[in-house]
């Protein structure tokens, strides 16, 4: 048995929901329960979401916690027998076979603890082209920063052959996971809000020793829009300061907090051309809150108790150029990124080498 999780949040259902649901209607493998969790919940999200879709199992939360949202959604699946558990955004369209391709992925890969889909734009919003891709895995820069590999290109550009390893993290947007791997985690880092809840759920998940596979026959269209919401920005930036400060070892973070405090200089200058600088300093000042230093050395000792001795193999998989592939910039292009790559390929040889502590 395997539950997908949905999230709705206010009116996003009465968007996407329709069409998602007449998706998984049309699921080859039909030995699924779907649960709905309606994530700002109100009497008239929960009655449209009722008779929009009767056969799926309603829970409620009321604060917008997109983690813990998933982890509700997932934690009843578990109490209900599922052994496998999907994340799923709502704006999808899913192949008939998506579940069964992505379910087949896992069982014939014992040592693959996440699955991705394979993640293709929706023609709707691509001019009618069905071909283009949106994700293939999600690349992870050593600062943190993690943006989808593949992106816009067609799948005539790309070769996928069998079942691919993701060395960077899988996409929320359509991911499997296995019960007693969620479990081993603890699920979502419910702290984390939203944004890089999939990054960080990734990493626990290799930490562990599992590796994370695209499914290429797990097809699924995506309503993908490129936004910059303030809370997206927010969520982002701070989120990826948590990551960088709790998941290095002691030894890597004395090389990398030069290159980080350049790139959070450079991207403050440049928040306040943007017209986000209140933004980006919230995200800033967050650092600086016995809050944050406290889930810090919480998430220290998870990790190494997971596995921390894999954090140095793991980080050898981390890329030193951003392509953020709906922002050109040509100082990122032309001076950040070859700066920060050559830097980072030194650093990676140079902890390879390294005798390990």
């Amino acid at each position: 048995m395997v539950g997908i999780i949905l999230v709705n949040y206010k009116d996003y259902a009465n968007k996407y929901l329709a069409t998602c649901r007449d998706s998984l209607r049309r699921q080859t493998d039909q030995n699924f329960k779907v649960y709905l969790v309606d994530n700002a919940a109100s009497l008239e999200s929960q009655a449209y979401l009722k008779s929009a879709y009767p056969e799926a199992i309603i829970l409620s939360r009321s604060d917008g916690n997109y983690s813990a949202a998933n982890n509700l959604g997932m934690r009843q699946a578990i109490s209900d027998g599922c052994d496998y558990l999907v994340a799923a955004n709502m704006d999808t369209e899913f192949d008939s076979a998506w579940l069964a391709s992505l379910l087949a992925a896992l069982e014939k890969n014992p040592a693959a603890g996440i699955a991705q889909s394979l993640i293709l734009l929706h023609p709707k919003i691509r001019a009618g082209r069905p071909d283009l891709i949106n994700s293939t895995g999600n690349r992870l820069h050593f600062l943190f920063f993690g943006f989808t590999a593949d992106y816009n290109r067609s799948l005539e550009e790309v070769s996928l052959v069998g079942y691919p390893e993701i060395s960077g993290y899988a996409s929320g947007c359509s991911l499997i996971i296995r019960r007693e791997v969620f479990e081993a985690i603890s699920g979502y880092t419910e702290e984390f809000y939203m944004y890089h809840d999939d990054l960080e759920l990734s990493l626990k998940v290799r930490l562990l020793g599992f590796k994370i596979i695209l499914a290429p026959e797990s097809i699924v269209y995506h309503r993908y829009e490129f936004d910059r919401s303030v809370l997206m920005l927010y969520f982002m930036e701070r989120n990826r300061r948590l990551c960088f400060w709790s998941f290095y070892p002691s030894k890597y973070l004395i090389f990398l907090a030069l290159p980080f405090f350049v790139m959070s200089l450079g991207m403050g200058l440049m928040s306040i051309f943007s017209g986000w600088f209140k933004i980006w300093l919230k995200a800033a000042a967050s650092v600086f809150t016995p809050k944050f230093w406290r889930l810090r050395k919480r998430l220290r000792r998870e990790y190494q108790n997971l596995g921390g001795a894999r954090r140095e193999l793991i980080s050898q998989d981390f890329v030193g150029r951003i392509e953020f592939q709906e922002i050109a910039n040509p100082i990122l292009e032309y001076l950040v990124n070859p700066v920060f790559n050559f830097y980072w390929q030194l650093l990676k040889k140079i902890f390879k080498s390294s005798p390990k502590s």
